[in-house]
């Protein structure tokens, strides 16, 4: 029951995935967005390796709760990789998720340019975290 979070951006998308028992997040990769045909195959692929159940992505919220033209962007994304994946695929709001990625890195005394490296790939992880931890 492994789950796979995205945090989907204009340029990359950052990607978490659980444990095996689905108690922890940890961050996977940063994929280098190219064409939306690349980008789905690449998840198929980890989809496969890892043996992914189940995709949550991050979808960017408004502060007010509403949904503007990024968040609209994503839900595109979302109904693309349903089709492709075959997946169960949620939503949950990463209102502020980027903000506490970089916290925890800078925290952690990571550089300005290393976090630059990872920052999408760590929103995932704080995206799944927040799900995991709202299932239990």
């Amino acid at each position: 029951m492994r789950t796979m979070a995205l945090d989907v951006g204009d340029r990359t998308i950052g990607v978490a995935l659980s444990d095996p028992m689905g108690w922890t997040a940890q961050g996977l990769e940063v994929i280098r967005r190219k064409t939306i045909e690349a980008d789905l195959a690449r998840l198929r692929e980890i989809v496969k390796e890892y043996e992914v159940t189940q995709v949550v992505v991050g979808l960017p919220k408004n502060m007010d709760g509403s949904l503007g033209p990024q968040a609209e962007k994503v839900l595109v994304f979302v109904k693309e990789l349903e089709g492709t994946l075959g997946l169960p695929v949620v939503t949950w709001d990463e209102r502020l998720s980027t903000v506490a990625a970089q916290r925890t890195l800078i925290d952690a005394d990571v550089s300005r340019a290393k976090r630059k490296q990872v920052i999408d790939k760590m929103a995932a992880v704080v995206i799944l975290q927040g799900y995991l931890a709202s299932r239990s």
